[in-house]
């Protein structure tokens, strides 16, 4: 009886170190109530195991308390401007230029604040510190004179919300927005103290660029032997084999790639182990298969409207030869519009909606790794291929007749 047990234990246990990984890497920031609850029990229960596997094989550092869990992720590819903060909505929108700026003076008002805070005092302090001539040449402008604004700042309110910085008392900030109320807050301290995901403090960086400041913020050190370079390649190589749909030997250096094709195995099964991802290996590179559809924040295909259009406008991209001009993308739907606007809602029928749609589609296929983008045109990528559609294939039946099938490409 013994064996069986110790079996049964053991796979117990590797059910629930897989759960508690994959709760982090889909929410790097778990907390002790609310939604995550239980998957923060997990994560505390096995940090020591999870906090070893992230910091030899990401270099992401985990820091567990007594009321958060937060995996300190860093991208692989720094300027990959695919993963953006979302309005907590339906739309899911993302953040704007002005949002992300709100929402970094946000964060410096509330960590020199009080234990509370009311959305109107919040308000004022970002005025204030918005008025920074620094931000002013750079074309940022707040003064809180127009709705938009109020509209912004209670976007990146409900953001603090949902991350679990802030705590909301009494109001809405609906109220606030119409002018008509207030709201009053909770500040989270721990929590605001979590969010900064860097190896140094924003204050020491002195490069002028932001793509040499976001090297500065997240670089390792000194990479002065062949043991501390193949360490910084094996943990690049994995962060982008996480979080990435899809990682194509011809966006690796040279290095790179032989590291990868040296060690392809024992990055991928280690994935696998842990959180049951499977490696597709194709030709072109490497893409983490979830048998769940559960760690991915965009889907192909999707449904609605705009799921329907993004498959056909793939399915057509996926056909060319070439680059395709947007211009030339929304013809196309125009035409495909005629043939299936009759399952679209009424807004995506509408004369001059094609050019959005279009913007749309090519922003999510461009976020999934299945086409490349140039100011004017899309460039299909190899993994676009799985959505071709071949021509009709007729099989004799052996007994009863089947109607033809059209063959998907891969």
């Amino acid at each position: 009886m013994t064996a069986p047990l110790a079996e049964v234990l053991e796979g117990q246990h590797a059910a629930d170190l897989r759960k508690a990984a994959r709760a982090l890497l889909k929410h790097p920031l778990l907390l002790a109530r609310g939604r995550h609850a239980d998957e923060f029990r997990l994560v505390r229960r096995h940090a020591p195991e999870l906090r070893e596997w992230f910091d030899r094989n990401t270099g992401w550092s985990l820091q567990v308390d007594a009321e958060t869990a937060r995996l300190r992720k860093t991208p692989g590819v720094l300027t990959d401007p695919t993963h953006p903060a979302r309005e907590v909505s339906r739309s899911a929108a993302p953040f704007t230029r002005r949002r992300y700026v709100l929402f970094c003076l946000a964060l410096a008002v509330l960590e020199r604040g009080e234990a509370q805070i009311a959305l109107g005092r919040l308000a004022d302090q970002i005025v204030l510190d918005a008025a920074d001539p620094r931000l002013a040449a750079a074309g940022v402008e707040f003064v809180l004179e127009r709705r938009d604004e109020r509209l912004d700042l209670a976007a990146v309110v409900r953001l603090l919300l949902d991350l679990g910085v802030l705590r909301r008392v009494a109001g809405e900030e609906e109220a606030y927005v119409s002018g008509v109320g207030d709201v009053l807050y909770d500040v989270e301290r721990r929590v605001l103290a979590g969010l900064l995901a860097t190896r140094r403090g924003p204050s020491t960086v002195r490069a002028d660029t932001i793509e040499d400041r976001l090297a500065e913020l997240v670089a390792e050190t000194a990479l002065d032997s062949d043991e501390l370079r193949f360490r910084a390649m094996r943990r690049s190589l994995t962060r982008r084999l996480l979080d990435d749909p899809v990682l194509y030997y011809d966006d690796l250096t040279d290095a790179e790639l032989g590291y990868l094709t040296r060690q392809r195995g024992f990055l991928t099964i280690r994935i696998t182990e842990l959180t049951g991802l499977v490696a597709e290996v194709r030709a072109e590179g490497i893409a983490m298969v979830d048998p769940d559809d559960d760690l991915t924040d965009l889907r192909m295909p999707e449904q609605g409207t705009h799921g329907h259009i993004t498959l056909l406008l793939a399915e057509h991209l996926a056909g060319a030869d070439g680059p395709v001009t947007l211009d030339a993308l929304a013809l196309r739907l125009r035409e495909l519009a005629a043939e299936h606007g009759g399952f679209w809602s009424k807004s995506a029928r509408e004369p001059g909606m094609e050019s959005e749609l279009v913007g749309q589609a090519v922003a999510r296929l461009a976020a999934l790794g299945l086409v490349s983008r140039t100011p004017h045109a899309v460039v299909a990528r190899p993994a676009l291929a799985r959505y071709a559609v071949g021509a009709t294939i007729v099989r004799e039946p052996r007994s009863a007749s089947v109607p033809p099938q059209r063959k998907a490409a891969l």
